[in-house]
């Protein structure tokens, strides 16, 4: 249930460890072995990089698992990627964005080999230079290259077994003659999510729990194809292809609601009810780059003009429905049915131009722009009806419930951004090297909509963001560094959409246009040992944090008379009302101190990568009323500081001297901590894996979760009494067989990976 499961919308919007399902975009290449002597992992300028050529995690696994096993890169829900410190990992390839959206990039990457992966980098300050939002960071993957024409290609298939059973399929071609190249994939998965909440909150006097299953089935297609011919000897042209498509019939949900609340005479008595949604819901995403690149002169100076088009649609009906119940959640009475249609349509159309100089003396200008014009349409509807004494079935204002819909909410958005960054590179010494530079952006959006209870929104507003970084290599062994970065994150088109998405009729989550952009302010400072060990400090302000703020009150229950509701008894019905909104919330500041280690023993039999550190969360945020009706609840407070302690390991063992047995443990830990919601409970899950490789084909066995522990629960406690409870089992202990075969010329040349213009607008469909 992708709108109405509180997963993205409420969870990984402040966790630490966790992630946003808000990434950005990914195409990959295919990927042929190549065997080389040595791994290195070591600190160049503004970025630490990776060299993963030898590695035996890289041989039959994915591109995703090989990411998940980066120093500094990690993912506790095996659906999104995030460097430590950072809210969101944006993965580049060569240099470039990769050109999906978020849902996109996750299935591809885990359907894509990974043996062709020359090395990774991992830049936790992009440059101004780099379109990236709030606190983001970089993952740019550097493909290997290979100069004989012919063709290559791959194929994986693979069967995992969670509460369900899913497969997957990818195949995958590479073909060069000459001066063209062309690249293609196809890849197809088919699963079903299961999960199951304990959702709780209330006051000293009433309270509410909603418990039960959340069933999302889901069917996947998607591909790409890239074409890119050599003009001449300095210049290029290629043109890019992305799509996806996502199918989820049938999503359903049951929760069992107790209500505890008191009557007339203030006795505490229990109702119960059963909700049952159902849901389906397919998106479409479809997008078009074109890419010029020019090279000036042998220095190493470009031209690089992008154009791109994104079209994404996504369709989603569902019917809410509440029926009384008794003790054993038997129902037998309807009392509540909420139907909703919530479309989403985006239209982007994007370009860029960067230009790099580079001169004989070290010394590198970079200066570019982008234009992003989106405009985003979403004919919402919904609807809620009641049965009144006499059984009929009426909506709010009491008309029978044949009547056309009664409340609309056509919401279009249209919202132009122009950028500029200008960065002046030099390195002054072998020892010495540093990076200046800023970014311009100026936005300007109107959001209208047909509801009359919304009023128009319109902003103007622009944003100087400086960036700076320092590196110094002291000598062979001893390196340090410091960088400075300013950012914005922007909402997400969805989370600006005036839209309620109902878990009961009394539960769910309120979207809101009024939500204005945050900025954050980040200093890091890193020593590097030996290419091996390494010390990183980072601070990080956020203003007008953007999240999810749980609101609830008491409320007398009213029929379609706008009398209240009485229960067999003749007292009035109180609910608790439980509103969890999207809105700005104050200020945080996340500071951390990471130790970690990659480094081989034993003559490389044993490969590790280790960090641990501690992070204190401080948070500042209060609200009390609903930005959208203007309705006062009472306060939600969260000004609590907390510190914890944060681990990940991931170690490979190769079994035999002939490299083709390996043996993979991997385990992480992440603490309590103070999030936006309350207080997170501790995180940990223990992975496993084993791989054969004979021949062309890799046959892999994964365990994830063994210990089953990678469960979310949250807690808040309020001073007026109010409370607030979270428990979410996703089931992630699974096991994952797979088999990869890799066929043809295995010196395919890769094609040129082109970054797209919309780029930085594929992370804000979801």
């Amino acid at each position: 249930m992708k709108a109405k499961t509180l997963i993205a919308a409420i969870f990984f919007s402040g966790l630490i460890y966790a992630q946003e399902t808000k990434t950005d975009s990914a195409k990959t290449k295919n990927i042929e072995a190549v065997t080389l002597t040595k791994q290195v992992f070591k600190k160049q300028s503004d970025r630490f990089v990776y060299d993963v050529a030898a590695s035996p995690v890289a041989k039959g696994n994915t591109a995703f698992s090989l990411l998940k096993q980066t120093p500094l890169v990690s993912s506790t829900d095996d659906k999104t990627l995030k460097i430590i410190g950072k809210n969101n990992a944006v993965v580049y390839i060569n240099g470039r964005k990769t050109n999906m959206d978020a849902e996109s990039l996750t299935q591809f990457l885990k359907n894509t080999p990974a043996e062709n992966i020359q090395k990774i980098e991992v830049i936790t300050l992009p440059g101004s230079e780099f379109q990236v939002e709030s606190s983001d960071g970089i993952i740019n993957i550097i493909l290997k290259k290979k100069m004989t024409d012919g063709l290559n290609g791959n194929m994986r298939m693979g069967n995992s077994q969670n509460y369900y059973n899913s497969t997957y399929a990818s195949v995958s071609l590479n073909y060069r003659k000459d001066k063209l190249g062309i690249s293609t994939n196809i890849n197809t998965s088919e699963n079903i999510q299961e999960q199951y909440y304990i959702l709780r909150n209330g006051s000293s006097t009433t309270s509410n729990q909603s418990e039960g299953r959340v069933t999302d089935p889901n069917k996947n297609l998607g591909g790409y194809l890239n074409i890119d011919y050599q003009l001449n000897d300095n210049s290029n042209l290629a043109l890019t292809w992305n799509s996806w498509a996502n199918r989820s019939y049938g999503s359903g949900s049951n929760l069992f609601n107790t209500i505890i609340a008191p009557n007339d005479k203030g006795v505490a008595e229990p109702r119960y009810s059963l909700t049952k949604n159902l849901e389906n819901a397919r998106s479409y995403n479809n997008s078009l780059n074109l890419n010029y690149e020019w090279k000036t002169d042998t220095l190493g100076s470009k031209l690089n003009l992008n154009a791109a088009y994104l079209n994404y649609k996504r369709f989603q009906n569902a019917d809410n429905r509440t029926y009384t119940a008794d003790l054993t959640g038997q129902p037998f009475n309807p009392s509540t049915i909420i139907t909703q249609s919530t479309p989403q349509i985006i239209n982007n159309f994007s370009a860029t131009a960067d230009y790099i100089k580079k001169f004989k003396n070290d010394f590198t200008v970079a200066v570019g722009g982008n234009f992003n014009k989106t405009k985003t349409d979403n004919d919402t509807k919904n609807d809620t009806y009641y049965y009144d004494k006499d059984g009929n079935l009426v909506d709010q204002y009491g008309k029978p419930a044949s009547s056309p819909l009664s409340t609309p909410n056509h919401f279009i958005y249209d919202e132009n951004i122009y950028g500029f960054y200008l960065t002046l590179e030099k390195k002054f010494s072998d020892k010495f090297s540093g990076k200046i530079g800023s970014r311009y952006e100026l936005t300007n959006s109107v959001g209208t909509s047909d509801n009359k209870d919304f009023s128009n929104v319109e902003r103007d507003y622009n944003n100087f963001l400086p960036y700076v970084s320092l590196n110094y290599a002291i000598n062979d062994k001893n390196n340090i560094s410091y960088a400075f970065s300013s950012r914005m994150r922007r909402p997400s088109f969805w989370e600006l959409n005036p839209v309620k998405n109902y878990l009961t009729n009394v539960n769910y989550t309120q979207n809101n246009p009024f939500v204005k952009a945050s900025s954050v302010y980040t200093n890091e400072f890193t020593y590097m040992f030996k290419n091996s060990y390494f010390l990183i400090f980072n601070h990080s302000l956020t203003k007008n944090v953007i999240t999810q703020v749980p609101l609830q009150r008491d409320k007398i229950r009213l029929g379609p008379d706008g009398q209240p509701v009485l229960d067999a008894n003749g007292n009035k019905i109180t609910d608790r009302e439980l509103r969890y909104i999207r809105t700005n919330f104050g200020d945080k500041q996340e500071m951390s101190a990471m130790i970690g280690m990659q480094k081989s023993f034993f003559k490389q039999y044993l490969t590790s990568n280790f960090n641990i550190g501690m992070q204190r969360n401080v948070n500042n945020g209060f609200l009390n009323t609903d930005p959208i009706t203007g309705d006062v609840f009472p306060d939600y407070v969260n000004k609590i500081k907390s510190n914890s302690l944060l681990i990940q390991t991931n170690n490979t063992v190769r079994l035999d001297k002939n490299k083709t047995w390996f043996l993979g443990v991997n385990y992480w830990y992440v603490d309590n901590q103070q999030i936006e919601l309350g207080r997170l409970k501790s995180l940990m899950s223990l992975d496993a894996n084993i791989k054969k490789v004979w021949n062309d084909w890799t046959f892999a066995l994964e365990v994830y979760d063994i210990l089953k522990t990678n469960k979310v629960v949250i807690t808040d406690y309020q001073d007026n009494g109010n409370f607030n409870y979270i428990n979410q089992n996703q089931y992630n202990q699974g096991l994952n067989f797979s088999v990869t075969y890799n066929f043809g010329n295995k010196k395919v040349q890769k094609i040129r990976d082109i970054s797209s213009a919309d780029k930085d607008i594929k992370s804000r469909t979801r």
